[in-house]
């Protein structure tokens, strides 16, 4: 049931995880502002796993952006692993944002001169981990997600879309981040690719901890999270 301030939470508290607390977020339009978030407040803690469904244009976008810590509500709060990402500047921001924070984008975005394996070495790369230890870790990672043997080998154009996406998911747990965000994970996909890319969301939030939050516009495939939460006009409510 909706309450007055649309929250679908806890109200206090030290939380670990992902919590919004009373987020606004308004945009320009013309003379006037456009809301996308409507004082929503939302905790996903720990291994679990919460569907966001709504229409184009509900606000889904906006949330996940200020999950991620991408846009600075107007106001309200977002914190991480009780970390108010608002109290901290660009650079700590971003800092936080790579240790904490897992995110599957609608589309993998992958390199196409990279191997799936490789794909993740880059991010080892970057964060200046030892090369032995990064690569059998992607490699467990890839083999989590069902990437064994020889597809680990395999370069974009030699996968499936969902083979793509499962590559976007280990990749986004390649930084053992506290939070996953996932947008529209299944719309390149059909059904029954989609509900095993979802079923296994639902695997690695268990089997990770993470904190998941799933934006999804396909409400065929929301039997397979934990919660699911339903998002219009800027606003969280539970469904009826």
């Amino acid at each position: 049931m909706t309450t007055p301030s649309t929250t679908v939470a806890a109200e206090h508290g030290v939380h670990t995880g992902l919590a919004l607390r009373a987020v606004t977020l308004s945009y320009p339009d013309g003379e006037s502002r456009l809301t996308a978030l409507d004082r929503v407040s939302l905790e996903v803690g720990p291994g679990e796993f919460t569907a966001v469904a709504g229409p184009s244009g509900s606000g889904k976008s906006s949330l996940l952006a200020v999950a991620a810590t991408l846009l600075r509500p107007d106001s309200g709060q977002v914190l991480i692993d009780g970390q108010d990402a608002g109290a901290l500047g660009d650079r700590a921001r971003t800092a936080l944002r790579r240790a904490k924070l897992g995110i599957v984008f609608q589309q993998s975005n992958l390199l196409a001169s990279l191997t799936a394996l490789e794909q993740l070495l880059v991010l080892a790369d970057v964060r200046g981990e030892r090369v032995r230890e990064a690569r059998a870790r992607a490699a467990e990672l890839l083999d989590s997600v069902g990437l064994s043997g020889g597809k680990q080998q395999r370069r974009p154009h030699q996968l499936s879309g969902g083979e793509r996406q499962r590559v976007n998911i280990a990749r986004a747990l390649f930084g053992r981040p506290s939070v996953l965000l996932v947008d529209e994970p299944t719309s390149a996909l059909d059904h029954e690719r989609g509900a095993r890319i979802v079923e296994l969301l639902g695997e690695v939030t268990r089997t990770h901890r993470t904190a998941t939050v799933m934006v999804t516009h396909d409400r065929a495939l929301l039997d397979r999270a934990d919660r699911v939460l339903l998002m219009r006009d800027g606003r969280l409510s539970e469904p009826t």
